[in-house]
């Protein structure tokens, strides 16, 4: 936590620093402005003349592993999340830390979950200065107290990426959690008794890390098939008795909701798309893993059935859903970042046209391309939107650090981004004049649905001709906020917040976009 003298304006009307952590950081300069340029960041050279020549990298315990990888105060450790709730390796990498006494290390996991909420333990003592990632639960309120020793850094999967890719994060010690690995180190998370699916978000971690280590409880004799992760680019192997708990990856809603008032926004969002001839022979789509995005590819498969047309590919995050498509034929791929279900586990390592991904296929913004500007309608969360169409996804309306960003911001990107979102939560207004956290500028984001109308961005006016004459309940942005206050009983309360700043939020191209600033609790 730091109070700062000097911010500057970013093109987004927020005040940032320019400096986090004792680096420089470059202020948002607007969508696609920041044109970066260099080389990227390279790990220091490896010797085969160091590594078995027959190829066994296994040693005793992650101890030692941790130990020959030099594991010392101020390094930077990484960890992946595709066991979600269930994973047993994290915590594990930081008691040792702990028991060896190092101290002011930086935690840099793809995301956090509420497994993980011993490490608050570790951010008290001093082991762990800060963590770079997403924080939400019992982390999530320690970082928005200010009682966190550094400041935290929010970014998006493919913001993950493009910091290892860039430099802007180096990593000291990759550890790689993996359902399945050789003594090489080729890995996957397909295959063994706690198969989690991809292991795409390690990928950059496995690339870039000075040293790497792979965890397994399923040694397979070499080569390890398919290899997610290659071995060429891991130093230690450890066996272990559990990786993880692959039961635990079920966390968020996987299941279709069962509100009326979601189910009508799910229903109006489907509508909304078949009448602005989005849906086609052809098209492509992403849906998060919430009951209402759930019901949306539901309402999308029913027209694709009537049609007697299906999708060229899915974005996911999948579970059971949309691997029901799949086996259905309404969509001939699944690009699969993510799995959310043990179905979504079981489709990937038996059907081929289930292909896992990683965030530099998907996301990276500092790539030649990217996957994500090809979908042609993203279906997205939100905790608040603003009457400018601005997005937060971080920070509930009490200023509390609630969610990550994950695959957010990089779908944004996509032809057409919706956010079917409800018009209030707990009686507090969705849509306000200006959000707590910005997370996504206005520009991108072209409709929100809500259970009373629709309101469509006005940079989208090819949308809006496409549904003048509709039945559906268009209205603007202002007429929503309206309906909201009066139903609540007018305009939220801000957050009460310091001036302290606990956390920075990196847009997909590494500028801080802007910050999260302490909560004063009553």
């Amino acid at each position: 936590m730091k109070k700062y003298d000097n911010l500057v304006m970013n093109a987004a009307g927020r005040l940032v620093p320019g400096e986090l952590n004792g680096k420089q950081v470059i202020p948002y300069m607007g969508v696609g402005k920041f044109i970066p340029d260099g080389r990227k960041y390279a790990p220091p050279i490896s010797s085969c003349a160091n590594y078995p020549s027959d190829g066994n990298k296994i040693v005793g315990s992650l101890r030692e592993a941790l130990e020959k990888c030099g594991l010392s105060d101020g390094m930077t450790l990484s960890n992946h999340h595709h066991f979600r709730n269930g994973d047993l390796i994290a915590i594990q990498v930081f008691d040792i830390a702990k028991e060896k006494g190092i101290k002011d290390l930086v935690w840099f996991p793809s995301a956090s979950f509420p497994v993980q909420e011993p490490m608050t333990k570790y951010l008290e003592d001093g082991t762990i200065n800060r963590i770079e990632g997403s924080m939400n639960g019992a982390l999530g309120r320690f970082c928005s107290e200010g009682k966190m020793k550094g400041i935290g850094v929010l970014r998006s999967h493919g913001g993950r990426y493009q910091a290892i890719q860039d430099g802007d994060v180096v990593i000291d010690i990759a550890i790689i959690a993996a359902p399945s690995a050789d003594a090489f180190g080729n890995a996957n998370g397909v295959n063994g008794p706690a198969a989690c699916g991809p292991l795409g978000f390690a990928l950059g971690d496995s690339q870039y890390a000075h040293k790497v280590i792979v965890v397994t409880d399923n040694l397979v004799p070499f080569p390890c098939i398919p290899w997610q992760i290659h071995g060429n680019n891991v130093d230690y192997v450890v066996l272990v008795d559990k990786v993880g708990l692959p039961e635990k990856i079920v966390s968020g809603t996987t299941e279709i909701t069962k509100s009326p008032d979601r189910l009508m926004i799910a229903e109006m969002t489907a509508q909304f798309c078949d009448e602005a001839s989005i849906i086609y022979d052809g098209f492509s789509f992403q849906a998060g893993a919430g009951g209402t995005a759930l019901s949306i590819g539901i309402y999308f498969s029913e027209i694709l059935r009537k049609r007697k047309i299906k999708a060229r590919f899915l974005r996911g995050g999948s579970n059971k859903y949309p691997v029901q498509m799949l086996e259905e034929g309404l969509v001939d791929y699944i690009l699969d970042g993510q799995t959310f279900d043990l179905e979504g586990v079981r489709s990937m390592r038996e059907d081929p046209r289930h292909v896992d991904t990683s965030p530099f296929t998907s996301y990276n913004y500092h790539g030649k391309g990217n996957f994500a500007s090809m979908v042609d309608v993203a279906i997205l969360g939100a905790t608040e939107v603003d009457v400018n169409f601005n997005a937060n996804v971080v920070t509930h309306s009490d200023g509390y650090l609630l969610h990550g960003i994950g695959g957010w911001q990089n779908c944004l990107f996509s032809k057409c981004t919706i956010l079917p979102i409800p018009l209030f939560r707990d009686r507090m207004p969705v849509i306000r004049d200006k959000v707590t956290t910005l997370c996504g500028p206005g520009e991108l984001i072209d409709v929100i649905v809500t259970e009373r109308g629709i309101a469509i961005n006005p940079l989208r006016t090819d949308l809006i001709d496409k549904l003048k004459g509709s039945a559906l309940p268009v209205k603007t942005i202002h007429q929503l906020q309206k309906e909201a206050e009066e139903i609540c009983g007018g305009k939220p309360a801000n957050p009460r917040l310091g001036e302290e700043i606990v956390a920075a939020v990196k847009w997909v191209d590494g500028t801080v976009i802007d910050v999260v600033r302490r909560v004063i609790s009553e």
